[in-house]
């Protein structure tokens, strides 16, 4: 099957694979664009997993401030100094900066989460299911279903991206990072907003 070329370099650019490799795909996916970056998405998520094995201290601490009212401080690794000077690197730490800046995450990774915060949560939620008349046998799985909706929501990682919601956090970094070819890793961030007490 023939597929367009305007196809084949919109997929090339998208993902960052070569234009060989953007033709096959769009034709094993029969010209249907959108299974074919699917697919592409899923490769270069594979690959970009394999390199998250790889240290990465190199990177930017990147800000964003938003009408002068919030203000972001974000450090994202990756790991040579050629790509941190990149162009592409500094605008996934200016959309990271950003996605911060909008939805207030408070944690980076599930990882991140104190055990003490969790603990807190977990017995508030417990107490409200039982209250709740739940069935003893399945309280901790509800109260589980809702502690991982409640810190998906909080942290960075997990959060709908909010340039394309369709992904998280994650997903988009993951997907910058297979077309860099690096390991990148969101490190800290800080988020201040005017008139926010702490």
């Amino acid at each position: 099957m023939a597929v367009d070329i305007a196809d084949i370099k919109r997929l090339k650019d998208l993902t960052g694979v070569g234009l060989t490799d953007a033709k096959k795909a769009l034709e094993e996916a029969n010209g249907d664009f959108d299974a074919a970056l699917a697919a592409m998405r899923k490769k270069g998520l594979t690959k970009a997993e394999k390199r998250g094995e790889r240290e990465a201290r190199a990177g930017l601490v990147g800000t964003y401030n938003h009408d002068g009212r919030i203000g972001v401080l974000v450090e994202v690794n990756c790991e040579t100094d050629f790509v941190a000077r990149g162009e592409a690197f500094s605008g996934l730490v200016k959309d990271v900066a950003m996605h911060i800046a909008a939805s207030a995450p408070l944690y980076v990774s599930s990882d991140d989460v104190p055990a003490e915060d969790r603990d807190r949560i977990k017995a508030e939620f417990t107490e409200k299911t039982v209250a709740e008349g739940k069935p003893a046998d399945m309280v901790d799985k509800i109260v589980e279903g809702q502690l991982k909706k409640y810190f998906a929501e909080r942290c960075l990682l997990d959060q709908p991206y909010v340039k394309n919601p369709d992904i998280t956090v994650a997903d988009h970094v993951k997907e910058n990072a297979a077309r860099m070819n690096e390991n990148v890793v969101v490190r800290r961030f800080s988020r201040i907003a005017l008139g926010e007490v702490a």
